[in-house]
């Protein structure tokens, strides 16, 4: 041992802490395996289509759901694993200046609605994380993203919410924990963006 780690003390609280959070996650992974797969497959299909079509893929989240919109865009328009041609995805909550405006001007509810309404054309997929499936904006930007004749994709993490309700594909990790639902929305995203660009490398 280094001597950092002697000074590490654990407390058997610490311990069962960490264990019961990594058992929670392993039990989520393992109820997607069971009942998720093909709700994933048709995601990552619906994706590989619209962006074959020229369309865009528009994606929006609050929070660490915000972050999970960029890192997405990012993977789609550079690259996940392998090299091809840029995917045209754009995170909705990236351009501060529209953010504050709107909230400003109009309301935060309308801070996603806004650029649906300005950017979204028929065919375009809007991909809306909401782990309450319930937040204001998120729903708002869906519902006039369906009015516009795109299709919705939802991420949520409590079942048969209002988002769901909405949308044409929704993936649900639910649980108690937004940290856990956000954990499965990553490994989910994640096999949807490795399926979509394997689909442009054939």
């Amino acid at each position: 041992m280094t001597p950092i780690q002697e000074k590490i003390s654990m407390s058997e609280d610490v311990k069962k802490q960490i264990y019961e959070t990594i058992e929670a996650h392993k039990k989520m992974v393992a109820e997607i395996r069971q009942s998720a797969v093909e709700t994933i497959a048709a995601a990552a299909r619906t994706i590989e289509q619209a962006l074959k079509q020229n369309r865009t893929v528009y994606i929006c989240g609050n929070g660490g759901s915000a972050a999970d919109a960029q890192h997405i865009a990012g993977e789609l328009v550079g690259r996940f694993r392998r090299e091809r041609k840029a995917l045209a995805a754009v995170a909705l909550s990236t351009d501060t200046s529209i953010l504050t405006s709107v909230a400003n001007d109009y309301a935060y509810e309308d801070v996603f609605a806004r650029q649906v309404e300005a950017l979204l054309k028929e065919g375009d997929i809007l991909w809306a994380f909401s782990t309450s499936g319930a937040s204001k904006n998120v729903i708002k930007a869906a519902q006039l993203a369906k009015e516009k004749g795109a299709f919705v994709l939802a991420f949520t993490g409590r079942a048969k919410s209002k988002l769901e309700q909405i949308a044409d594909i929704c993936f649900c990790a639910n649980a108690e924990s937004t940290a856990r639902s956000q954990e499965i929305h990553q490994v989910a995203y994640h096999i949807i963006c490795d399926l979509v660009e394997q689909s442009f490398c054939q």
